[in-house]
């Protein structure tokens, strides 16, 4: 009986190792840039997704923001450290020490400003000439709440990512459309990019973290 006992216990710790083993493998952190002129909505959206929060009145960012969040997607944990950086031209310059070493860069633009477009299609390039290979480029056309204001359609915005092999999204951080969806396509293509060995779902909950600071990097 002392033996059987014995067996069982030692059972229930090899269970538990290869539990805690595998989720430990599911864990995927990723550092992300978010990109674009000022005004475009990109606090907003870092906002939304992690806080799920709106201000109509948000300061624009000086240097640069951090947050952190975390969301289950299929059975790994995205662990995300998002920078979110000054858009106002004077900052243009320190944008390169945010976006070094990142995994994901978004470059978000406002559907209701020309000029924003193609101030997209300038970080593009700039991010084409300086990141290697393997890190996933997203573009968020944002605010699209502004239906009788837009001028930017959305077959412009996706045949543009397409042409570039983007991730492409229409967001409103206002109305919450398709900001969370942005993110999770994001992680999708990770995991493609990445490949990482993949197992049974482990039941890690979904983990909102509120952690943030302001003008500092890593």
């Amino acid at each position: 009986m002392f033996t059987s006992f014995l067996t069982r216990n030692r059972v229930k710790c090899l269970v538990f190792h290869e539990i805690s083993r595998r989720m430990m493998s599911n864990i995927f952190e990723a550092k992300i840039c978010l990109l674009g002129d000022s005004g475009v909505g990109k606090s907003s959206l870092a906002a939304r997704l992690v806080h799920n929060t709106f201000n109509n009145n948000n300061e624009s960012t000086i240097g640069a923001s951090f947050m952190t969040t975390s969301f289950l997607h299929l059975d790994t944990t995205f662990k995300l450290n998002i920078w979110d950086t000054a858009g106002q031209e004077m900052y243009r310059a320190l944008a390169p020490m945010y976006y070094r070493q990142a995994r994901v860069c978004i470059v978000v633009y406002d559907v209701t400003q020309q000029s924003t477009f193609r101030s997209l299609q300038s970080w593009v390039r700039e991010l084409q000439t300086h990141l290697t290979d393997g890190v996933v480029i997203a573009i968020a056309a944002n605010k699209t709440d502004l239906k009788d204001s837009r001028v930017v359609s959305e077959k412009d915005g996706r045949e543009y990512a397409q042409s570039i092999g983007a991730v492409f999204m229409e967001t409103s951080a206002k109305s919450a459309q398709n900001v969370r969806q942005l993110f999770v396509a994001i992680a999708a293509k990770l995991l493609t990019i990445s490949a990482p060995k993949r197992t049974e779902s482990t039941g890690i909950a979904v983990k909102e973290t509120v952690e943030e600071s302001r003008g500092k990097c890593c």
